[in-house]
């Protein structure tokens, strides 16, 4: 039996998402003649209280969208130094948009609104423009760590004083809005565009949608197709999500408790360093100094268990819906017997 926890994108389409896929109907995105990403469209925008929403391929292409909707070239926008945007979506920012990152020093991949104020540059002419604060809620690099939704709000307050943008990197909201028991409508408030994947937590193969109001989205569809994301027959990949939507949100809390089970577990070894707050499907842990993290990741993989290393002695396991109760049970026995 192998066992993957490297992340929460390697579910597979369950059987009744797959006969959704099958049975739905399709057109020419490109002309907009899809009716299916059209439904997941329109589904996503009023779960959101938005205007307009659209379906993208993945969430990289869907945060560097907003990226350039937000921004002109030389302008800086300010994010965690753990954010996704920053770390993971290979320099897109500047790639793509033309700009820098102001990264705050926040806790666990959030900040306060006090840290923005002080992260925006003067207005001179010689400074970047500051244009644009993202945030990233769940937190991936600080352990699945949910936002606040008061400092989100403070936060908002600050970028209506200083005229700048606000996006969302929602990329597991989902998994935030179980914890929390928040709602897509109080994020659509307060957030000028966000974006939110279906690949993760909901196990849709493919795809992640950004959501804002008329008046920032109105060039996102020519930018989708300057990055190449425009696709065709894509409703086979909405139907997915709309399936997920029904069906794999309220799940999402046996995810959460499998992880807080495996976090207790980690607590009571003795090669484990430290082991960061579990709040949702990320368990971020670090082992003894003196122990070799390649080692300790090639021992669980000779017994069928995938995990991953983010670098800095941080190794991560996350839980999804194709991570079974059997599953759990057998790889909670192991770690409890685990001997380098």
């Amino acid at each position: 039996m192998n066992i993957d926890l490297r992340s929460d994108t390697v579910t597979k389409p369950s059987q009744a998402m797959l006969e959704a896929m099958i049975q739905a109907k399709v057109g020419d995105d490109v002309f907009r003649e899809d009716e299916t990403v059209n439904a997941l469209e329109a589904k996503i925008s009023k779960m959101f209280g938005k205007e307009q929403a659209l379906f993208f391929p993945s969430g990289t292409m869907a945060n560097q969208t907003a990226l350039k909707l937000h921004t002109n070239p030389g302008d800086q926008m300010i994010c965690d130094k753990d954010a996704h945007i920053y770390n993971y979506e290979s320099g897109g920012a500047s790639f793509n948009s033309g700009i820098s990152c102001k990264l705050i020093d926040g806790h666990r991949g959030m900040f306060t609104a006090r840290q923005v104020e002080d992260a925006i540059n003067p207005e001179a002419y010689y400074f970047s423009k500051t244009s644009l604060v993202e945030i990233e809620n769940t937190t991936n690099r600080g352990g699945g760590s949910c936002w606040d939704i008061d400092e989100i709000k403070r936060i908002k307050g600050v970028c209506e004083k200083h005229n700048l943008g606000f996006h969302l990197d929602g990329a597991r909201l989902w998994n935030a809005f179980v914890v929390n028991d928040e709602t897509p409508k109080q994020y659509g408030k307060i957030f000028d565009t966000i974006s939110v994947c279906l690949s993760k937590g909901l196990g849709c193969p493919v795809g992640s949608v950004l959501i804002g109001n008329f008046n920032i989205m109105k060039n996102a569809l020519r930018v989708r197709k300057i990055f190449g994301g425009n696709m065709r027959q894509s409703g086979y990949l909405a139907a997915a999500g709309l399936y997920a939507l029904k069906n794999n949100i309220n799940r999402l809390k046996e995810d959460h408790k499998k992880a807080k089970d495996i976090e207790n577990v980690l607590r009571k070894l003795s090669v484990i360093k430290s082991v960061e707050p579990v709040e949702t499907n990320i368990v971020i842990f670090q082992i003894n100094d003196h122990i070799n993290e390649h080692v300790f990741i090639n021992q669980l993989a000779e017994k069928g268990i995938y995990i991953i290393s983010l670098g800095n002695g941080k190794l991560r396991m996350v839980t999804h819906l194709n991570y079974t109760d059997i599953m759990h049970e057998t790889f909670l026995e192991i770690l409890m017997n685990f001997k380098l």
